[in-house]
């Protein structure tokens, strides 16, 4: 039998790999939310007396038996820091599909928010509560350097993570390649950007668009910037002019889901 190529192998390990981690979520709202979605693989819950009560009815409709703990020997291995409310549930990362399957135009003009090295769990988790109150298709970051789905992410995004999709690609440059090649068009958020945020949004309502965001400080990268067909700015009505990565997400998305 003729041996697998190496990169064959490797592929096939860090699906292995990948498929055998797991998130800790912890937070009444995470937890309840990840207990009603379908397509979560659930694998261990823990609950204080007092959780357990207010979460009754998403737990017995789960299926899943939790494990009742005292509050001060809480067993859930979270960090210290953690502001669990004496609910955590161990689960699988959530398998979006593919960026095609995803992003495919259909039903109006899709809006998508591509996240160039954003790695604050906390910032992804308000970008994912965003994109979902505005009605965006998903939310995109390269699967290296960009936040992971954790529990502070998830307590973040306040339930957002099990509806939102959120996904991790291999090239955030290959996939806005095959955005462009779907018929998106590819806008980025820069404070020195040619057009205004405003005056671009209704030539925009009906293509499908992608808002690309880069990390607080390094901003987009070259290549990242390079495939944008238009930069855009948030003016700003003072000398601050300045929005972190989650707010300038909540304000393009705002003004971008306008007329779709």
């Amino acid at each position: 039998m003729t041996e697998k190529p190496k990169w064959v192998v490797a592929k096939e390990q860090a699906r292995r790999a990948g498929a055998r981690e797991t998130v800790w979520l912890f937070g009444l709202h995470a937890v309840r939310d990840a207990l009603a979605n379908p397509m979560r693989d659930r694998l261990r819950l823990v609950l204080t007396k007092n959780a357990a009560d207010r979460l009754g009815t998403a737990v017995s409709e789960s299926g899943i038996t939790a494990e009742i703990v005292d509050p001060r020997k809480f067993s859930a291995p979270l960090d210290p820091g953690s502001v669990h409310q004496g609910a955590a549930l161990e689960v699988r990362p959530l398998d979006w599909g593919r960026l095609e399957d995803l992003a495919r135009p259909g039903g109006g003009a899709p809006l998508l928010v591509l996240l160039d090295r954003v790695t604050d769990p906390h910032n992804a988790g308000a970008i994912l509560r965003s994109a979902e109150v505005f009605g965006a298709r998903a939310v995109i970051a390269p699967a290296r350097h960009s936040a992971p789905e954790t529990g502070a992410l998830a307590k973040t995004a306040s339930g957002a993570l099990e509806r939102q999709p959120y996904l991790r690609v291999g090239n955030l440059g290959d996939a806005m390649e095959k955005l462009a090649g779907l018929g998106y068009t590819l806008v980025g958020l820069d404070g020195i950007g040619e057009e205004t945020l405003a005056d671009a949004a209704p030539s925009l309502a009906t293509s499908p668009t992608a808002i690309v965001l880069g990390a607080e400080g390094p901003g987009l990268r070259e290549r990242t910037r390079s495939l944008c067909h238009r930069i855009l700015r948030i003016d700003a009505a003072g000398s601050f002019g300045s929005l972190n990565v989650s707010n300038a997400a909540a304000v393009s998305l705002f003004a971008l889901s306008t007329g779709r």
